[in-house]
């Protein structure tokens, strides 16, 4: 393929000094690729090319396992398509091989097989995302090609350790809270301490920890604001969760009381009973490191006007980051105006947590 030849006109071994190429007449746009494998070039339904067509801006049509890896290795396609009526085996090798693939292995997926039962199940123990068979008529291939792609693409948005919604979903629901113009308050929680924490355990106990505060935040938002209450997972140790500005003191006094009960018992006795634990910082020195809290900084839409969501996640990690400067865990609300940059900030923290079993 003439795709392939660009790389050879270039020496990546050379130590001379960089020259920068000639601009290019027009803007560089990336384009979105789609793959067509069939190992003897045979012809696929019109169906499923006007499909493949319609998801990217090339459809490549690959009949080698090494150039379609090659391919799918340099630029993740949208979608790659098998054919398997005429050369099965080889079609379940080259799945299996892009599954396989930690880049490459979230690439949806779907085989075009025969009409046997056996080869239609062979196709999905290969690892294919969504089977067809040749006399699928074509109003179901397309529903059933449409519902794939909306799996994947939901799969992606969510993070793998907590299956909580990411970035994606996280700036939509901001979007949409400002379209509907209703009450809504977002609250961004980061673990303190989590990194000192981490380098005296290990990330095993450190990934244990986060689903913790995971499951504390969706647990309590759910209960209390149902439907209302949206909890998403930014990375690490970073939280969001968005709510009614109506539940902010109540979720959030709960996911606190609730954070400190169960985090002292994710150390050591010896730990636990101190309260600290030596540890280096950076810089690599020695100094005294106090039990994990959490901090959650709070932005509602009460005295601001939001029109994006890249406002209100501003403020939110504004307000988190003064959170984090006040000792224990406390959630910290913005009370600014959008005329008052330098406004007042009341800072909330409940009562200290009764530890396990001296409850009255």
């Amino acid at each position: 393929m003439s795709q392939l030849l660009l790389a050879a006109q270039f020496d990546f071994t050379s130590h001379g000094s960089y020259l920068a190429p000639p601009l290019r007449p027009g803007p560089s746009v990336v384009k979105i690729s789609a793959i067509l494998f069939s190992p003897d070039d045979a012809k696929p339904p019109a169906a499923l090319t006007e499909w493949l067509a319609g998801q990217a801006d090339v459809v490549l049509c690959i009949s080698d396992i090494d150039e379609l890896m090659s391919l799918s290795l340099r630029g993740r396609p949208r979608v790659v398509a098998f054919d398997a009526r005429t050369g099965p085996n080889e079609v379940y090798t080259a799945c299996r091989r892009l599954k396989r693939d930690s880049y490459t292995g979230v690439v949806p997926v779907v085989i075009l097989s025969d009409n046997e039962d056996a080869a239609f199940a062979e196709a999905f123990a290969s690892g294919a995302d969504e089977v067809v068979r040749e006399r699928l008529d074509i109003p179901e291939l397309r529903t059933r090609l449409d519902a794939m792609l909306r799996r994947s693409d939901r799969d992606l948005v969510v993070h793998p350790s907590t299956r909580l919604p990411g970035t994606v979903e996280i700036e939509a629901e901001i979007s949409r809270r400002i379209d509907s113009e209703v009450g809504f308050a977002m609250c961004y929680a980061d673990l303190d301490h989590f990194k000192e924490f981490n380098d005296r355990y290990s990330y095993y106990d450190g990934d244990r920890v986060i689903r913790i505060l995971a499951k504390i935040q969706h647990d309590v938002v759910k209960g209390i604001c149902g439907e209302d209450g949206f909890v998403g997972h930014i990375g690490g140790d970073d939280f969001i969760f968005i709510i009614p500005t109506a539940a902010v003191n109540e979720v959030c006094e709960e996911i606190v009381q609730v954070f400190d009960l169960l985090i002292p018992f994710q150390y050591s006795e010896q730990d636990r009973r101190a309260g600290y634990f030596f540890g280096k910082d950076r810089r690599g020195q020695v100094h005294r490191v106090p039990l994990m809290t959490v901090s959650i900084g709070v932005v509602t839409n009460d005295r601001r006007n939001f029109t994006h969501a890249a406002q209100v996640s501003e403020l939110a990690t504004e307000m988190k980051s003064y959170a984090k400067t006040l000792p224990g865990s406390v959630y910290s609300v913005d009370r600014r105006t959008d005329s008052q940059p330098a406004g007042v900030t009341r800072i909330s923290g409940p009562q200290p947590a009764v530890p396990a079993g001296e409850r009255q």
